[in-house]
Order: C-alpha cells, then structure tokens, then sequence
C-alpha cells in the first residue's frame, strides 16, 4: 500500500513539474510586444493616417503599400493620429505613415513628389540626397517600444 502511495505520489509531482516547466514564464513569451507609433501637426482632419510597418530590407520604402508587414489606420483627432501594432515579435522593423487625405490608400501625386504627407520613422525630412532606406529607418523592437514618425509635406 505504501508503494502505490508513494508511486502515485511521484507520478503527480513528476505530471506538475512537466506540466509547468511547459509554461511561459511571463505574458511576453505569448503574446509578443506592442508598437505605439504616433504622428503629430497633421495639417487638416481630412482622410485617415496609413501606417505601415516592415520587417525586410527589400520591401522598404513601398510606395504601393503591397510589402508591408503590416498595416493599420488611424483616426485623426486634433491634428495627430496613433496605432498599436501588437503580438509582435523581437526584430528589426521599419514605419511609412501616409495622411491619406482622399482615404484612396494611394500616395496623391503632383508630377513627381507627393501631394499628401509622408513620413519614415527616423527621419526629420526626405529628399534627393536623403531618400528613406531601411537600414536608415530601421530600428529595434526587444520590447514594448513608442515612437512618433514626423510627417513631412512636399
């Protein structure tokens, strides 16, 4: 009587150790981390903001948005907007915010710069000598990160 006692009693002890050394130790390993980006002095409530995020050299800057990791509108209210892009994973990622006035999805051009605000996380401004690369505008995610992208007008 004893052995099976003490056989069950190893068996139960043996099920909690498997069972929960299988468990993740914080929410974190579940669920990934969360992205907040913002944008700011958006010059008019028309539209909605784009926000796109990539995670691949080769698919940054995407002027057609069909590259994207992944992508989320926002709302404009007092002249700025803000996502959360969340459940993502540690790595590299890079932002292209588009204030899509018309809501078409599509960069509005004049003959060949943007009519509609742009804007690259880590960049002030964009030019000839200064276009948006990923490697430039990339930055790392190893945690819950904010950033606010600043939109540029052409």
């Amino acid at each position: 009587m004893k052995i099976k006692t003490i056989g069950l009693l190893v068996f139960t002890l043996g099920a909690v150790i498997f069972l929960s050394s299988g468990l993740p130790k914080d929410e974190k390993e579940v669920s990934g981390y969360t992205l907040t980006v913002e944008v700011n002095n958006l010059r008019n409530t028309d539209g909605v903001v784009v926000f796109a995020l990539y995670n691949r050299d080769d698919a940054f800057p995407d002027e057609h948005y069909e590259k994207y990791y992944r992508k989320l509108r926002g709302k404009i209210i007092d002249g700025s907007s803000e996502v959360s892009f969340e459940d993502l994973p540690e790595g590299k990622y890079a932002v292209n915010i588009l204030h899509d006035e018309d809501s078409d999805g599509k960069i509005k051009k004049g003959i060949i710069l943007p009519k509609e605000g742009i804007g690259f996380s880590n960049y002030q401004s964009i030019g000839l000598f200064n276009r948006p690369t990923f490697s430039k505008a990339s930055f790392e995610l190893q945690g819950d990160k904010e950033i606010v992208v600043n939109i540029i007008y052409l």
